[in-house]
C-alpha cells in the first residue's frame, strides 16, 4: 500500500475503504485466474434492482497480446497510454432494460457502479488495485466485440499491482493527494443545500 494515498476520514471507516485508490501505474507482473474469479466473483454478488444483475464484462490479460490489444483499441488515447502497462484491462457493459418485462432499467448505471466497487474492494482486499474509467470508445466496443443492442459498453476498469510511475507526468498523478468534500457538502437535511443535522 502506497501510505500517501490512504485516505484521510475524519469519521471512521473500513481499512479497506481507506487503501483503496485508482493508480496510473502498474508493475509487471501478472494477476492469477483466482485472484481475477475472485474479484468478478464478488461482483456477481452485488445488489442490483430486482437482482437483474444487468452487468456484463469484457476481458483481457497480457498473456493473451492480441486480446489485449483489441481491448485496449477500445479506450480513448489518454487513458490507452497509461493503461497499456496494466496486466488486465476490462470493459463493463449494462443491458439497458429489464430481462423480466423489457422495460427500460434506470438503475442499470448505479448497479454496474456497484458491481465496480464490490470488485474494487476485493482487489483491495487482495493487494490488487484497479482504475475504473469512464474514458473508453463505445461503438468501437461494439463493434470489435459484437456487443447486442440493448446493451451498452460504459465503463472500463485496469487492474494489476500498483508500481512506482515510470514517468514524470504519472508520479504528479500518483504522489497527487486524495480530497474529497466534506459531509457538510452532500448530505443534506430538509431542504436541498442544507446540511443534516446527522452531520452538521
Amino acid at each position: 500500500m502506497n501510505e500517501q494515498k490512504r485516505a484521510t476520514p475524519s469519521h471512521p471507516i473500513h481499512t479497506l475503504l481507506a487503501e483503496r485508490w485508482s493508480p496510473y501505474s502498474y508493475a509487471d507482473r501478472p494477476v492469477s485466474d483466482d485472484d481475477l474469479q475472485s474479484l468478478f466473483e464478488a461482483a456477481r454478488w452485488t445488489a442490483s434492482s430486482y437482482n437483474e444483475q444487468p452487468w456484463s464484462y469484457i476481458v483481457a490479460t497480457k498473456a493473451q497480446p492480441e486480446a489485449f490489444a483489441k481491448l485496449l483499441a477500445c479506450l480513448v488515447e489518454p487513458n490507452r497510454a497509461w493503461a497499456a502497462a496494466a496486466p488486465v484491462l476490462a470493459i463493463g457493459c449494462m443491458s439497458l432494460t429489464f430481462a423480466r418485462n423489457g422495460q427500460p432499467n434506470a438503475a442499470a448505471p448505479h448497479d454496474l457502479g456497484g458491481a465496480g466497487a464490490s470488485l474494487t474492494l476485493e482487489a483491495t482486499a487482495r493487494g490488487l488495485s484497479v482504475h475504473q474509467m469512464i474514458g473508453i470508445l463505445p461503438d468501437v466496443a461494439r463493434s470489435q466485440y459484437g456487443i447486442p443492442e440493448g446493451v451498452q459498453a460504459m465503463t472500463a476498469l485496469a487492474i494489476g499491482y500498483a508500481a512506482d510511475p515510470i514517468s514524470e507526468a504519472l508520479r504528479e498523478r500518483d504522489s497527487a493527494p486524495r480530497s474529497r468534500k466534506s459531509l457538510t457538502e452532500f448530505v443534506f437535511g430538509g431542504v436541498w443545500g442544507t446540511t443534516s443535522e446527522i452531520v452538521g
